[in-house]
C-alpha cells in the first residue's frame, strides 16, 4: 500500500510527511521541547492533522535562535505567502523623526529586506516624547541611532543610512533603487518639495506621505487617502503642529502605522485606500 505524501514547511524548511500526520507527532519527531506551535500564522493549542502546504513554526521559549531560525520565528505570525514578497522589497524613508522612526521599526519587524533612511538631525531630549530613541542616544545622528535600534530588533534586515539633508538635487540619487518612498518630514514646504520631485523623477514608483497628526484629536480621523495612482497620503490632512497643538506619541504613531501599513499593502499588490 502506497502512503500518500504531503509537503509542509517547518520553520521555513521544506519537509515531506505522510498524509494523516498529526501536529504533535511532528513535534515529537522534530522539536520535542518546543513550547509554542504556530500553524499558518496562528497559535495552535490542540492537536490536528496536517494538510499539504501547511506552514508550522515551533518555538522554544527563552532559547535564542540561530540566524537561520530567526527569520522563520520573526514571521511566524504572518499570513502564509506574505513573507517572501516582503523580504524582497526595498523601501526608502525620508526623515527619521516621530513618523520615520516608527515606520522603520514597523517595517523592520515585518521583515522588509532593505530599508534606506535619510535624515540630517540628531536626537534631542524633546524628541523622546514621540520618537523611537533612548536617553543614552541623545546627541547621536538619528540615522545612526535608529540603525542600531533596528539591528537589535531584526539583524536580517539590511539598513542603509544617509546622514545629511535631502534636497531636490540629491533625492534621485538617494532613492533610485527603492520600490516605495515614505515621506516623513515635519515641515510642509519640505514635504511638498519631496513629493513633487519624487513623483516627477520616478513616475512609476509609489510615494506614501503624511499630513495632519498633531494634538490629541480622535485617532479615527486619521486615514489613508489615494491622491493619484502612485501617491497615498496618511493623516487627517488638517491638524498641524503649532501653539496649543503639539506633537504627541499616540496620533503620530497612528499616522506612522497607517504609512507602514500602506507600504505593506503596496508590496502585496493591494490598494492601501481600499474600503472593506
Amino acid at each position: 500500500m502506497t502512503i500518500q505524501q504531503i509537503q509542509i514547511y517547518l520553520n521555513e524548511r521544506s519537509l515531506t510527511a505522510a498524509s494523516g500526520t498529526f501536529l504533535h507527532e511532528l513535534k515529537q519527531q522534530q522539536c520535542p521541547d518546543a513550547d509554542l506551535l504556530i500553524v499558518n500564522g496562528y497559535p495552535c493549542l490542540n492537536d490536528q492533522i496536517l494538510a499539504d502546504q501547511d506552514r508550522i513554526v515551533m518555538i522554544r521559549r527563552g532559547v535564542p535562535p540561530d540566524p537561520q531560525e530567526l527569520e522563520a520565528l520573526m514571521m511566524a505570525r504572518h499570513t502564509p505567502g506574505v513573507h517572501a514578497r516582503v523580504k524582497n522589497a526595498r523601501i526608502g524613508i525620508a526623515g527619521a523623526g516621530g513618523l520615520g522612526s516608527a515606520i522603520a521599526i514597523a517595517l523592520t519587524r515585518t521583515g522588509v529586506g532593505f530599508i534606506r533612511i535619510a535624515d540630517f538631525d540628531v536626537v534631542e531630549p524633546s524628541n523622546l516624547n514621540r520618537q523611537q530613541y533612548f536617553i543614552d542616544q541623545i546627541g547621536l545622528p538619528k540615522v545612526d541611532a535608529l540603525r542600531t535600534n533596528l539591528q537589535r530588533i531584526n539583524p536580517l534586515v539590511s539598513i542603509d543610512v544617509f546622514y545629511g539633508k535631502i534636497t531636490a538635487k540629491n533625492l534621485k540619487e538617494l532613492f533610485t533603487d527603492v520600490d516605495i518612498l515614505v515621506e516623513a518630514f515635519d515641515a510642509a514646504d519640505q514635504k511638498a518639495i519631496l513629493a513633487n520631485t519624487f513623483l516627477r523623477e520616478f513616475p512609476g514608483k509609489y510615494l506614501v506621505a503624511a499630513s495632519g497628526m498633531a494634538g490629541y484629536e480622535p485617532g479615527n480621523t486619521i486615514r489613508t487617502q489615494k491622491i493619484n495612482e502612485h501617491f497615498y497620503l496618511c493623516g487627517d490632512n488638517m491638524t498641524s503642529a503649532g501653539p496649543g497643538c503639539g506633537l504627541m506619541a499616540p496620533r503620530v504613531g497612528i499616522a506612522a502605522h497607517h504609512q507602514a501599513n500602506a507600504v505593506l499593502r503596496l508590496i502585496l499588490g493591494e490598494d492601501p485606500a481600499a474600503k472593506g
